[in-house]
């Protein structure tokens, strides 16, 4: 029992003194741990204090070094300025001289006016010392002699105008005579055999080649078909899906432009086929044609006419003067008829439908000759027309004398509608060979160098020599020109003839 005492006692010894010791050695790294805290907290402080000492010292270096930069820079403007003040000073001193040169300028000018003056005086006073001796010597005034002059003058000149325009008079009615025959011979032309290919010839556009075979058929007997049914050629050559339809009756082309279309639609081609088509293509066209001369009478305000004629004027929807449908033509000169007698006061219904009718014998010019103005007057007699509107078709190209006021309209509007700009036009072809004729005929005259024919063949410009032609002769150039163009060439409105005759003279300083 003593022994188990004495051992228990031995441990809580034991464990007391473990505790102490633990507790000792606590303390004792506590202590050093707080002594390394202050010796990093000093080394820290002293770095710290290190770096604050380089960045003071790398401050000033900057700064001394942008202070640098900075006096350079006020030192460099400083010689700029100096350098534009010295210019400045330089300009000022050329103004001044110029200023002073230009004074002097002033005064010599005028010193230079006053001697003018004075010697402007000395003349006057000359003069009229000389005119009041040719007056003691003439016995009568200036005032008096300037009279009797100018009257001389003027009765010279008034026997010269006189003769002038005697002559210019003649001339004139010679020329307007010639003029006049020549626009009515032009006017009463059908088809001008320039425009014979536009306006006889009808261009159909194929879906594919293999159509033309189809076209043609077996042996060609479609083709003789289609030409037998419809009076027209039918013309298939090289042109890429296309063929040529070729006929001086635009209706009847027209016919077989439809006829053919709708077969190429259809796809059946065969001689049976093509005959009952061309009769639907024929009925169709007649209610275009009929439906037409409707429209022309109800635009113009014309209801009161014969059925008959009203086809008459349908028909002129498919003919061309000049490349001017006549259908809208008519109707275009039926306007301008109302209102040119609306600012006469005379009929306006009457003027209007004698404009309306004045070309309805151009519906059947390749079917019965003669002219058209007489055609039409000869349709609208049979068709119960009134004398004023039947005088007026008939001469509104001067056939017959023109003796009321109407026929005078119908003129005037029939004028009016065919020369306005744009309304007419020729073909290419003749537009082309009428250019190339102008410039032949300028270079046809001695003298002439260049030829332009200009502003679509209004106006021509020729250059000639010089030194081989002089002033009078280009005048007589001019007028052989014009005078030559008149003669051998058609055209509307007139053209223009101007020569040109420049001389240039060079020389050279040594």
């Amino acid at each position: 029992m003593e022994i188990v005492i004495g051992l228990v006692l031995g441990l809580l010894v034991g464990v007391g003194g473990g505790y102490f010791i633990r507790k000792a050695m606590a303390e004792r790294e506590v202590t050093s741990a707080e002594m390394r805290a202050k010796t990093l907290l000093q080394e820290a402080e002293r770095e710290a204090e290190a770096a604050r000492r380089e960045a003071l010292v790398g401050a000033k270096d900057e700064i001394h070094k942008m202070r640098s930069e900075v006096e350079a820079e006020l030192r460099q403007r400083r010689a700029e300025i100096d350098k534009k003040d010295d210019r400045i000073s330089q300009r000022e001193a050329s103004l001044d001289q110029r200023a002073d040169s230009l004074t002097r300028k002033e005064q010599a000018l005028d010193q230079k006016e006053a001697d003018i003056q004075r010697a402007r005086q000395e003349v006057d006073h000359l003069a009229q010392r000389a005119r009041s001796e040719l007056e003691r010597v003439a016995g009568m005034t200036a005032q008096d002699a300037k009279q009797a002059l100018i009257e001389d003058i003027g009765e010279e000149a008034k026997r010269d105008a006189m003769v002038l325009v005697r002559d210019i008079e003649s001339q004139a009615r010679e020329e307007a005579d010639r003029r006049a025959r020549k626009i009515i011979a032009i006017a009463m032309q059908r088809v001008a055999s320039e425009l014979t290919t536009e306006s006889t010839v009808t261009t159909v556009t194929l879906p594919n080649e293999d159509m033309k075979g189809r076209i043609i058929g077996r042996e060609g007997r479609n083709i003789r078909a289609f030409e037998a049914a419809t009076g027209t050629n039918l013309i298939i050559d090289d042109t890429p899906e296309a063929v040529v339809l070729s006929c001086f009756d635009p209706i009847r082309r027209e016919m077989a432009k439809l006829t053919l279309e709708k077969l190429i639609g259809d796809g059946r081609i065969q001689p049976v086929r093509i005959e009952e088509v061309h009769e639907k293509s024929k009925a169709e066209i007649e209610r275009e044609i009929r439906e037409g001369g409707e429209w022309a009478v109800m635009e113009t305000g014309i209801t009161d006419m014969h059925p008959e004629l009203v086809r008459v004027l349908g028909r002129l929807k498919y003919r061309t003067s000049y490349g001017q449908n006549v259908l809208k033509h008519v109707v275009e000169a039926a306007h301008v008829a109302g209102m040119v007698a609306a600012e006469l006061g005379t009929d306006i219904q009457l003027a209007k439908r004698c404009a309306l009718l004045h070309d309805i014998g151009k519906a059947v010019t390749h079917e019965i000759e003669g002219s058209h103005a007489i055609i039409g007057a000869e349709i609208a007699r049979r068709l119960k027309e009134s004398p004023e509107v039947c005088h007026a078709i008939e001469a509104h190209h001067a056939e017959v004398e023109q003796r009321t006021i109407e026929a005078v309209i119908t003129v005037v509007a029939d004028a009016i509608s065919g020369a306005r700009p744009g309304a007419r036009r020729e073909t290419i072809e003749s537009y082309v060979k009428r250019l190339a004729r102008l410039e032949e005929i300028g270079m046809e005259f001695e003298g002439v160098d260049k030829v332009y024919a200009m502003q679509a063949g209004r106006e021509v410009r020729v250059m000639v020599k010089p030194t081989d032609v002089d002033d009078l002769q280009a005048e007589v150039i001019a007028r052989d020109i014009a005078k030559k163009i008149e003669e051998e060439l058609q055209y509307p409105g007139q053209i223009r003839v101007t020569v040109i005759r420049e001389i240039r003279s060079s020389a050279y300083a040594k």
